[in-house]
């Protein structure tokens, strides 16, 4: 049969979304790139914000609007409210998170010999990735108020070193070039082993046992980040990116919000990182509107992400989540007051983000490209990301997709840098 697969929010759904997209490989379907095509349609759905939930209500129903498809879905809005799902379409089947890795036993193909792929073969269409996206831990012990994840994915739970660094192996079997470690708490893996292990360990096995060319981090909860943990960019394979949430600048709201670190604290995990790695590109989350959020504490928060010098960051407008603490706080803030800060926040961070592109013209970076389209005059136009997340754009004679290339930055337009290929660093096997 004809599969298509697709996600909703995290990088951790996005690499779900590719393991389960194995699977029916595997079990000997097909891999299609629009849901037109499709027979079987598999949706990992997101609830972290009323946005991510209107997303995945849009695509289920784009979904069950094709006919004589199977509909799918699966992921944290289905675990939170299967009801609500399977009230859009009968034809709906609604699968918990911890059953996602069953999907494919319900479609067995008469004759075929389900067998382990060799090397990762990427999703079609838009997920089409040069980048592997790895999942090493799942589920969170942490209780902020605002956060519905922890609900959807319940306790923490490691892989095992073993089959991370299986998986890795297999991404780079495949062609990719890049592995990206995500879980829903990626800094606390290896705490609930015995002995407990930390996520620096983790990153030095797959240093010394495999052979990718780069590995980059997802986010990281910044308090449990060990002594060790900014040694590691000793090695030139871990890319130059970290994405420290904050949440908010103010001490009383991060409190109130039930985080485990304060503004010194987080201060200090910044400068160490910086003083290990000057170049280091740091981005974070924002929560504007948090219950309880006044104008002196939104002022320091501000205040805060100016000193900081993020490289960019995301903007979230909260939305109270049923059953969470936050939802039952006192304190709302008017909707047009917290779309006024995101758009405040925004600024600060756009600002930031030029300032940081900006500090690398002239100088040489390594890209990796992700996308490369042949111009009328023979050429590539090639885009990609730096180590530290800066989007290049060059050309080339050649098509250099999934390739890793020294580019010298020339000027800055808009958002990306653009750039002179200068030499081949890495070629995919």
């Amino acid at each position: 049969m004809r599969v298509y697969v697709d996600s909703i929010g995290c990088r951790l759904n996005q690499s779900e979304i590719e393991s389960i997209a194995a699977r029916f490989r595997e079990q000997g379907h097909e891999l299609v790139d629009r849901l037109e095509k499709a027979d079987i349609v598999v949706i990992n759905t997101c609830a972290v914000t009323g946005k991510a939930v209107a997303d995945s209500r849009r695509l289920i129903r784009h979904a069950v609007h094709q006919e004589d498809v199977t509909v799918i879905a699966t992921g944290c809005w289905a675990e939170l409210e299967p009801q609500e799902i399977a009230r859009l379409s009968e034809r709906i089947q609604v699968v918990s998170n911890q059953d996602k890795a069953k999907i494919t036993e319900q479609f067995p193909v008469s004759g075929h010999q389900p067998s382990v792929a060799a090397a990762r073969t990427p999703v079609p269409g838009d997920r089409f990735r040069t980048r592997a996206f790895i999942k090493v831990q799942d589920g969170c012990d942490n209780h902020c108020t605002f956060c519905i994840t922890r609900i959807a994915r319940g306790r923490a739970v490691s892989s095992p070193a073993t089959e991370v660094l299986r998986d890795i192996e297999w991404a780079a079997a495949g062609g990719a070039n890049e592995a990206v470690l995500t879980g829903v708490n990626l800094s606390s893996w290896g705490k609930d082993f015995t002995p407990a292990l930390g996520l620096t360990d983790l990153v030095e096995m797959i240093l010394d046992q495999t052979d990718i060319p780069r590995l980059r981090l997802s986010s990281l909860e910044p308090w449990n980040l060990d002594e060790r943990f900014f040694d590691l960019w000793e090695n030139p394979r871990i890319c130059r990116h970290i994405h420290l949430p904050l949440q908010s600048g103010s001490d009383w709201i991060l409190k109130r919000m039930g985080r485990l670190t304060d503004c010194k604290q987080f201060a200090g995990v910044v400068e160490s990182a910086r003083r290990i790695v000057p170049e280091m590109a740091i981005s974070t989350d924002i929560i504007t509107g948090f219950p309880g959020e006044e104008e002196r504490h939104f002022e320091e928060s501000m205040q805060f992400v100016r000193d900081m010098r993020f490289e960019s960051g995301h903007v979230f407008a909260y939305s109270p989540r049923p059953g969470t603490p936050a939802a039952l706080l006192p304190g709302r803030v008017p909707p047009a007051e917290i779309k006024r800060r995101s758009g405040l926040l925004r600024s600060v961070f756009a600002e930031q983000g030029c300032d940081y592109r900006r500090g690398f013209i002239g100088s040489e970076l390594d890209v990796l490209w992700e996308s490369s389209v042949k111009g009328n005059n023979g050429e590539w136009q090639l885009k990609g990301l730096s180590d530290n997340y800066l989007r290049v754009v060059s050309v080339s004679s050649t098509d250099r997709w999934n390739q890793i290339d020294r580019v010298r930055i020339g000027r800055m337009e808009k958002e990306c840098l653009l750039g002179t290929m200068i030499g081949k660093v890495h070629s995919s096997w």
